[in-house]
């Protein structure tokens, strides 16, 4: 056999192998993406006809091809849960323009609930949690333009840090925000330094025997508050969507109006706001939160 048709034999094996793990991957991807949760919302809250729906974002991501190559390869569900194109975001923001929906801030929420008169219409909430550099550089700019309102909960200890790949926001990055947005953005704590799970994945803080700490963690958030906007929050959004009844009943102890949550519904009259529940805007609820939006015309 001569060297060059063993060149060509070792060349067609690797193609061969290549391509095998090409399916692979393709296969596990598929598998992944198909056995997400679904966030799209349940069939009796599409059919509510009133109330106000809290959107919940984190990261708003340039349309370039690298990101688009890694939605497509990636299994990652942070790539395809918590991620929103900013075309898909501006599109998003449009409808809420042309369908005359009611977006409104979290204290105008705080303001409906706590009258306890009957809702009516269909209101929107915006809220980013986490904050990094795409919710300020990409998000911020079309919510003012449209001059939509937005909370936007902080990671007070964590600001201008590297978290799961993307670049928090420095507080001079949110601080130019807020001088740009003005009376818009409103802003709300996301635990000073307990936003990670341990070694079992479960959230630190949910975890009895950091329960002292985790105390220390929400005072240390809320004095980092007062001293870089002058003012302690009012709102407190749980890293990971809940806490355990320690936990809870210590929040709910606290001067909170609101406790922002990922379970899921729409906000009425008779939600109890310190269980505020939020609906995760993607390509998988879009469709069910466009429904429910159409609606306000009827």
């Amino acid at each position: 056999m001569s060297k060059t048709t063993r060149k060509w034999i070792l060349a067609g094996f690797l193609l061969l192998v290549l391509g095998v793990l090409a399916v692979s991957v393709k296969r596990n991807i598929a598998f992944e993406l198909g056995n997400k949760p679904s966030y799209a919302i349940s069939t009796h809250d599409e059919k509510k006809p009133a109330g106000i729906m809290v959107f919940c974002y984190h990261r708003i991501l340039d349309d370039n091809k690298t990101v688009k190559l890694d939605e497509r390869l990636s299994p990652n569900s942070q790539f395809h849960d918590f991620n929103v194109n900013l075309s898909d975001f501006k599109q998003q923001m449009a409808t809420l323009a042309r369908e005359h929906v009611k977006v409104i801030s979290t204290a105008q929420m705080v303001q409906m609930v706590e009258s306890h008169r009957r809702i009516h219409g269909r209101y929107v909430v915006l809220t980013f949690d986490d904050i990094d550099r795409t919710t300020v550089d990409n998000a911020a700019p079309v919510m003012i333009k449209h001059h939509f309102p937005f909370t936007v909960s902080i990671i007070t200890g964590n600001t201008g840090a590297y978290r799961a790949g993307t670049k928090l926001a420095t507080w001079s990055q949110i601080l130019a925000m807020r001088k740009q947005a003005g009376d818009l953005v409103t802003f709300a704590v996301h635990t000073n330094n307990m936003h990670y799970l341990n070694s079992a994945g479960t959230p630190v803080f949910n975890v009895p025997r950091n329960f002292m700490r985790f105390k220390r963690d929400y005072a240390t958030s809320q004095n980092v508050m007062q001293k870089k906007i002058d003012a302690e929050t009012p709102i407190f959004t749980y890293p990971y969507g809940s806490g355990d009844a320690q936990v809870q009943e210590f929040l709910e102890r606290q001067p909170l109006e609101v406790i922002y949550t990922l379970n899921t519904g729409i906000v009425d009259e008779n939600t109890d706001l310190k269980n505020t529940p939020r609906v995760i805007i993607n390509t998988n609820s879009w469709p069910s939160v466009h429904r429910w939006l159409k609606q306000t015309r009827l």
